[in-house]
């Protein structure tokens, strides 16, 4: 997944309990940010994010907010 903690998160598309990572996309091919990736790589919603997928940004809103200040810092 990524530097970021893992989670378990239960997932109604799937009906079973998954495991979610906040990921920075590279941009190649999407648009450049974050979004939230989970173990379930056979999902049709994989790295969408879209309904009916429950899986949004705002669920690692903490640790964004950390790594984007901490960006911040190294870039002076």
């Amino acid at each position: 997944m990524s530097r970021t903690r893992v989670r378990d998160f239960w997932c109604q598309v799937v009906q079973e309990t998954v495991q979610i990572g906040l990921r920075r996309s590279s941009g190649f091919g999407r648009p450049r940010g974050y979004f939230v990736q989970c173990n379930q790589l056979d999902c049709q919603y994989v790295e969408e994010n879209k309904p009916p997928c429950p899986l949004h940004i705002d669920m690692f809103a903490d640790e964004i907010r950390a790594a984007e200040e901490a960006r911040r810092d190294r870039n002076g």
